[in-house]
């Protein structure tokens, strides 16, 4: 393993140790409260800048807000204006990219090499959002009831929409969560991770520089048990759309059913990654450790359970884990670096606690098992890319989500056998297999109970394909015209002509 030296950190304006408030009703407030938390680097622990911290009376201000732009000048705004403003915020995105990957970086940890990487990507959903917003209609149903009786059908934004986002990419997350919302007609309350607030509160900020109304769009950051609850339980929300672990998804599908709202769920993973002694084992190699690694294994569809055929196991897990020990661990505002710090040491305590449990089980780490504790590292939440040989079904590195960077490789035998054990998992979000075999591709794919198959690649995604989860992954899908319908309710309307 590589690390990276001390490098200068810049300060980003966004970032420079100042006070940042939340957005209500297009004006920047304080919390009601008065309260404040900081925010700090995860690579250094240097102090980024202290947020307002809202709560249920900042919630409650958002909401009523909300609503107020929803039913009141938002409700009048045509698709071709809604259109134009997602469109004007996809320019300034792109005109400002820099800086937000930067503050995703600096925020999270995530390293450059990748934040920068999402370019495309964040632009894109902005531009396919944009796309959609025209795109909404109902349709004439032909019905058989007596008489001269007309049907047809309306689409019709669902309202006012509470989003919960996590911290492991904030930039994307937050256009995942607004983008839709603006192209249907609802209106928005965004409540921020405490843990990375920062970008969302700068997309924000451009969407103001690109004409959205106020109220349209409220951001405020607080914390889970306090402004996320009061927003998930609101009897005034609509909606609720959330991405991250599945007990706070539960949470939350409890706290819904005060007023029925709608609720979507992107939650937690633990995905099969399985590699047949056919594949281009060159390509699998290094697919099958970012399937983890990347973002330091902050990611709900990390290819974690790594099924490998018995007859290349040895081989093939030893490359991946010398792979991993090739990767340079450091601060993500280095280019170079390929693995950031964890998000918090909270998050430490939780991946380096799973580090313990694995080796008690009985598994061999043959790259990693610990922190990184070396030189600039020692004040950032740094654990090395870890690789877990003589995995079993049932141990709890190969049950129980870690998200952490550590691949827990299991050996199978027979492809009837690799299916029921892949999908022995109460999760079902992301899945992927490696093989030359197109016909052993498709039976794969088809048999495993996950919402996305990735075959010969790992986390493939684009804007107008849908992502989503099986089981406790949750339900709703985000991307695709599936993810526009979620923001809508479908009116029947019936006229008497005659």
């Amino acid at each position: 393993m590589a690390v990276s030296q001390a490098i200068p950190i810049t300060r980003h304006p966004f970032a420079n140790g100042s006070y940042k408030q939340m957005l209500i009703d297009g004006k920047w407030v304080d919390a009601a409260s008065g309260k404040r938390f900081e925010t700090r680097n995860p690579a250094t622990g240097e102090l980024l800048a202290t947020v307002a911290e809202g709560d249920k009376e900042d919630i409650d201000r958002a909401v009523a807000a909300a609503r107020r732009a929803f039913e009141g000048p938002w409700s009048k705004v045509k698709p071709f204006e809604r259109q134009n403003l997602l469109l004007k915020l996809a320019d300034l995105v792109e005109k400002n990219f820099d800086e937000l990957s930067q503050l995703d970086t600096l925020d999270m940890g995530a390293p450059l090499s990748r934040t920068r990487a999402y370019r495309l990507r964040a632009v894109g959903m902005l531009r396919y959002y944009a796309g959609q917003t025209t795109a909404i209609h109902g349709e004439t149903i032909e019905n058989s009831l007596p008489g001269e009786i007309f049907s047809y059908t309306l689409k019709e934004p669902v309202g006012v929409v509470g989003a919960i986002i996590p911290w492991n990419g904030p930039l994307t997350a937050t256009i995942w969560k607004i983008g839709p919302a603006i192209a249907t007609g609802c209106t928005v309350v965004l409540k921020p991770a405490e843990e990375a607030p920062l970008t969302s509160l700068r997309i924000a900020e451009l969407a103001l520089e690109a004409g959205v109304p106020p109220g349209v769009i409220n951001v405020v950051p607080g914390y889970g048990d306090t402004a996320g609850a009061a927003l998930a339980s609101h009897h005034d929300v609509d909606k609720v759309a959330f991405t991250g672990s599945h007990v706070t998804g539960q949470s939350i599908i409890r706290a819904s059913a005060g007023n029925l709202k709608r609720v979507s769920l992107e939650l937690g993973g633990k995905s099969p990654d399985i590699v047949f002694a056919d594949a281009d084992l060159d390509a699998a190699v290094p697919g099958a450790a970012m399937a983890v690694f990347a973002n330091s294994g902050q990611i709900c569809s990390a290819g974690t359970r790594l099924f490998v055929e018995q007859s290349i196991y040895d081989e093939f897990v030893g490359r991946v884990a010398e792979f991993g020990k090739k990767l340079q661990v450091g601060n993500g505002l280095d280019p170079n670096v390929q693995i950031g710090p964890l998000v918090s040491e909270q998050q430490l305590e939780r991946v380096t606690g799973y580090l313990d449990i694995g080796q008690k089980e009985g598994a061999k780490a043959l790259a990693g098992g610990g922190r990184v504790t070396e030189g600039a590292l020692s004040k950032g939440f740094f654990v090395s890319p870890t690789v877990f040989a003589g995995v079993e079904d049932n141990m709890r590195i190969a049950q129980e989500e870690i998200f952490g960077p550590v691949i827990s490789a299991i050996a199978f035998k027979d492809m009837d056998e690799l299916v029921k054990r892949a999908n022995a998992t109460t999760f079902g979000l992301g899945s992927g297999l490696w093989t030359r075999d197109v016909s052993k591709a498709h039976a794969v794919a088809k048999s495993l109970r996950a919402g996305s198959v990735w075959v010969n690649c790992y986390q493939a995604m684009d804007p107008a394909v849908p992502f989503g989860g099986y089981k406790m992954s949750g339900y709703g899908r985000e991307s695709g015209k599936q993810h526009v319908e979620e923001y809508l309710n479908v009116k029947a309307v019936w006229i008497k002509t005659a």
